[in-house]
């Protein structure tokens, strides 16, 4: 299992409310407790004869680098979750914002897919859209910076 997807996962567990998850597949099996911190375990799978590699541990992987951004001028909206990131609510629909859009304090400014459900991510300030981050269908981090408004 890649360790992209194994952080995801140790990801999703942590923000829900779900404290134990197990996933097989072809390279092993892994297991995520939720506890004081999350646990994992990974054992592998039974095969004939052949060992699967280990997969390598997830302290040792290197955390990904975000596009340089310059120093904002403003307040940063930031990802609140692991997911998809979507401007509108369907793909013809038009964008909640735009670039210079003026919003206000609890407006819906995006939605972030994870788990095959929609969370609506709104504006925790009121002020002018300065700055979009991401790109519509683009796979964000916790605390990726979405939007900047002045």
């Amino acid at each position: 299992m890649d360790l992209r997807k194994l952080k995801t996962l140790i990801d999703l567990v942590s923000e829900s409310n779900v404290s134990e998850l197990e996933i097989t597949e072809a390279e092993g099996k892994v297991r995520i407790v939720k506890g004081g911190g999350a646990m994992v375990q990974s054992m592998p799978a039974p095969q004939a004869m052949v060992p699967a590699p280990a997969p390598a541990p997830v302290a040792a992987a290197a955390p990904v680098a975000a596009a340089p951004v310059e120093a904002p001028a403003g307040h940063i909206v930031k990802s609140p979750m692991v997911g998809t990131f979507y401007r509108s609510s369907s793909p013809g629909a038009k964008p909640f914002i735009e670039l210079g859009s003026a919003i206000k304090e609890g407006e819906t400014v995006c939605i972030i897919e994870a788990m095959k459900i929609l969370n609506e991510i709104e504006a925790d300030k009121s002020g002018t859209i300065t700055k979009i981050y991401c790109e519509n269908g683009q796979a964000v981090e916790y605390g990726q910076p979405l939007f900047e408004i002045e």
